[in-house]
């Protein structure tokens, strides 16, 4: 129906990789690109790793993961990318690096039906459409991690999104890849991330003001609210690089103090304490 049987993912990090599987999961072509075939390979070992847990856990059989790694491709060429039927960017969140990636693969995608879609947690669609001859076919798809377990996809038209590429990916992502889409307005941080990000922060204001330690911060939400993980072990499963470059789209978007990543935020990103993907943040995982 969607008429979507190859997918392209720029950017082999945790987003691309997660998305790369729940798209061969489906049955669905994808060819995961990054700017060198190491690190093109090194997300296609992460995406294997994961398919593996997936069958120890009977969520996979042995047939359907060995089939689901057949139907990737990887490159570090975006030329070869240019057969896609969807390409989803999935790089750093960077406003100037996605718009320079969007030049690119609009030159690059030989059909002018070819849908590009960004993965931006924050950053306006219709800023990523501008730069490309096909601003029409440009959309935000803005996947949640961990890809393959979360169930939502916002669907994020621009100003300029024809109808039929909204109701293409929405399809899609809908009923291929089987995930719970909704749609959100072409603004910093769309739905979920303007509700989220000031949440996080305000905790991270708490534990620089020293109101509470960060343990007893994630206990205080997890027992006293029901939420499944507080606030900061989800910052820095997220990495708290990102939480900052969300925060400050968010925060030029709209100038409200809640949206300003906080010093002590900015000086653990400057330090190179990024959370998980770094083995320390708020919490220590480097003995996980």
């Amino acid at each position: 129906m969607t008429s979507i049987k190859h997918v392209g993912v720029v950017g082999a990090g945790q987003m691309g990789r997660g998305i790369t599987e729940v798209c061969a999961r489906a049955g669905v072509h994808v060819t995961l690109c990054d700017v060198t075939e190491d690190r093109a390979r090194a997300g296609l070992a992460g995406v294997a790793d994961s398919l593996l847990k997936a069958e120890n856990r009977g969520a996979l059989t042995p047939e359907d993961r060995a089939h689901a790694l057949a139907g990737i491709a990887v490159t570090d060429d975006l030329s070869r990318l240019s057969t896609a039927d969807l390409v989803i960017e999935a790089a750093v969140e960077d406003e100037q690096a996605k718009t320079a990636l969007f030049r690119q693969l609009d030159d690059v995608l030989t059909d002018p039906a070819a849908v590009l879609a960004s993965n931006t947690s924050s950053i306006p669609i219709a800023r990523l459409a501008a730069v490309t001859r096909r601003p029409e076919a440009v959309v935000g798809l803005h996947f949640f991690n961990p890809v393959p377990v979360m169930p939502l996809v916002e669907v994020i038209p621009s100003l300029h999104t024809s109808k039929a590429t909204e109701l293409r990916v929405r399809a899609f992502a809908g009923e291929i890849l089987g995930k719970k889409t909704i749609i959100a307005q072409d603004r910093a941080g769309f739905v979920v991330n303007s509700l989220l990000i000031p949440y996080l922060l305000a905790a991270v204001r708490m534990v620089g003001s020293g109101t509470a330690t960060a343990e007893d911060i994630d206990t205080g939400m997890i027992a006293g609210c029901a939420h499944p993980m507080g606030p900061l072990r989800l910052a820095d499963l997220i990495g708290l690089d990102t939480v900052a470059a969300i925060g400050e789209a968010l925060y030029e978007e709209y100038r409200e103090p809640l949206y300003a990543p906080p010093p002590l935020l900015r000086r653990m990103v400057e330090s190179g304490l990024l959370g998980r993907k770094s083995g320390q943040g708020f919490f220590d995982y480097r003995a996980a």
